[in-house]
């Protein structure tokens, strides 16, 4: 991943699924999406973010980008390491990198912008100090 991909925070590895990909046979883009989500959600979970909308705050995603580098096909496992960088006030970069699992190979790159936010009045909020600590 490039020099300012920042911190690798979380790892995990996703077998594809036969309905993930498309009438092309590759799997379809939007799942390098859900991909992506299932890594962040997984780290948020393992440090006690749960995200559930009864909660009196949580991160929402503003941007999301990919770029795609190599097609994935099943059988195959994905490897998606999250990275976070520098975080806001109320707002935090994560990066990733989707690599086959066997051998490496490199399949796509992602980011997504994530901003706190207070979910009664859809407002942002600071980051909790325990995720600043996490990822300081």
């Amino acid at each position: 991943m490039q020099d300012n991909a920042g911190t690798l925070l979380h790892e995990c590895d996703i077998p594809v699924r036969w309905g993930d990909q498309d009438a092309l046979g590759h799997v379809n883009n939007t799942v390098f999406f859900r991909f992506m989500e299932q890594a962040r959600v997984e780290w948020l979970d393992k440090q006690g973010f749960v995200c559930d909308p009864a909660e009196p705050q949580a991160p929402v995603i503003v941007h999301a980008a990919c770029t795609f580098l190599q097609p994935i096909n099943y059988p195959a496992t994905v490897r998606v390491k999250l990275y976070v960088g520098d975080p806001g006030r109320s707002s935090v970069q994560t990066r990733y990198e989707l690599v086959d699992a066997a051998n490496g190979k490199t399949y796509a790159t992602g980011e997504a912008k994530a901003v706190w936010i207070n979910l009664n009045t859809g407002k942002s909020a600071p980051l909790p100090q325990k995720l600043l600590d996490l990822i300081a």
